[in-house]
């Protein structure tokens, strides 16, 4: 399945980095295009030039390590497109362009479904999304929140829990199923 991830999945970090750990397991391609990683790193650098440097640096990773991922288009593309915030045309076009299966959102109201559904695309939800491949492969998706899990607990110096990181991260029914599970 590909799926087109917007912006505001890919910042915050610690959801990008489930999502992403979910994806390097093989569970789903990933999809952005280069307008969705500048609206990450414009949004890390609200925190600070430190912050935008770190996330500008971390979209370098991103793209060496999935180098067919960025999905270009023509810009007349977005003409034909209508969504109720104009400034989201850019990721509906990209999803369109990429062939993507769906479009990984938390903003769920201005990607109507019943607009998407013409066009063939999906509308998930990361928390959803990584709940149903938490359920179909628990295995896989426990590994990638335990290392999510280690590496916040390293640099906060806090002792998370895997349902308190999540709800943390705007994942509380993900860190619910992994509580159920076990």
């Amino acid at each position: 399945m590909k799926i087109l991830i917007d912006a505001n999945v890919l910042y915050p970090t610690v959801m990008r980095e489930v999502v992403l750990g979910v994806a390097r397991a093989g569970l789903f391609q990933p999809q952005w295009s280069a307008r969705i990683l500048e609206e990450w790193a414009r949004a890390a650098a609200r925190l600070g030039p430190e912050a935008e440097a770190q996330a500008r640096g971390e979209i370098v990773m991103l793209n060496a390590a999935w180098p067919g991922a960025e999905i270009r288009y023509p810009p007349e593309l977005e003409h034909r497109l209508w969504l109720p915030d104009p400034g989201d045309v850019h990721v509906f076009a990209a999803a369109i362009a990429g062939s993507a299966d769906a479009i990984m959102t938390a903003n769920a109201k201005d990607f109507p479904r019943n607009v998407l559904n013409e066009e063939g695309l999906l509308r998930v939800d990361p928390d959803g999304y990584l709940q149903g491949c938490a359920e179909a492969q628990p295995g896989v998706v426990s590994a990638v929140v335990d290392g999510v899990l280690a590496e916040a607990r390293r640099l906060s110096g806090q002792a998370w829990t895997r349902r308190s990181l999540m709800k943390k991260a705007r994942l509380p029914r993900l860190g619910k199923a992994l509580e159920r599970m076990g």
